[in-house]
């Protein structure tokens, strides 16, 4: 078991927000980027941050969106679409999502819509 799937999702968050931050991105863009891949409004996005439930407990009640088999690319030299782990891969989907936005990609295209 990867030691990410026990971390805090309370203590990755931070560092989520300061790499879109630093790129002139939003914490409400950084929001509505997890939302759209977790079904999670405003309110349950913050209980797990207050809760500071972990990456299995966090993606355990989330609903992916039915879209996320759109999201494609490398993420740590490996490509999100190929992991094998589900959870690692869920991991991995807001890994990428992040870095699109931070790289500049239109919210849209993040949220492939």
């Amino acid at each position: 078991m990867s030691r990410i799937f026990t971390m805090s999702f309370a203590s990755v968050y931070p560092l989520y927000l300061a790499k879109v931050e630093r790129k002139g991105r939003t914490k409400a863009e950084l929001d509505a980027v997890i939302e759209w891949l977790t079904g999670f409004d405003e309110g349950e996005l913050q209980h797990h941050l207050d809760a500071e439930t972990t990456f299995e407990e966090f993606f355990a009640d989330a609903r992916l969106n039915p879209a996320v088999s759109l999201i494609t690319g490398v993420v740590c030299g490996v490509r999100v679409e190929e992991i094998e782990d589900p959870l690692m891969q869920k991991i991995r989907y807001l890994d990428k999502l992040v870095d699109e936005l931070a790289k500049g990609k239109a919210l849209e295209k993040v949220l492939r819509a």
